[in-house]
């Protein structure tokens, strides 16, 4: 559950990052792609603790709907946060040209 929920949180703060993207409020932005950053970061941890676990021996991982969207989850997210990264550097750009004429 808690690759869910800090994948989750991890898209939270990425829209709200591109929401302060509309509003021309790049600092902001930044801001919650860092917080975005740090959610995703504990999801993906989460997720090597219980891989790493099965690869000791010390857990065995059964499959199940909820791991399987949790890896789904994660993965989606990941992506998500690549893509408005990219969108939030090319709105500051096109901003700052912008701003120049």
């Amino acid at each position: 559950m808690q690759i869910v929920i800090s994948a989750g949180d991890a898209r939270n703060a990425a829209g709200k990052a591109l929401d302060c993207v509309a509003a021309f409020d790049f600092a902001g932005a930044k801001e919650h792609m860092e917080e975005a950053n740090n959610h995703i970061c504990a999801a993906h941890n989460a997720q090597t603790e219980m891989i790493q676990s099965e690869i000791a021996g010390t857990e065995t991982i059964q499959p199940s709907l909820l791991f399987n969207h949790a890896q789904d989850t994660l993965m989606t997210i990941m992506s998500e946060l690549n893509l408005a990264k990219e969108l939030i550097a090319f709105f500051e750009i096109m901003n700052k040209k912008i701003e120049e004429k």
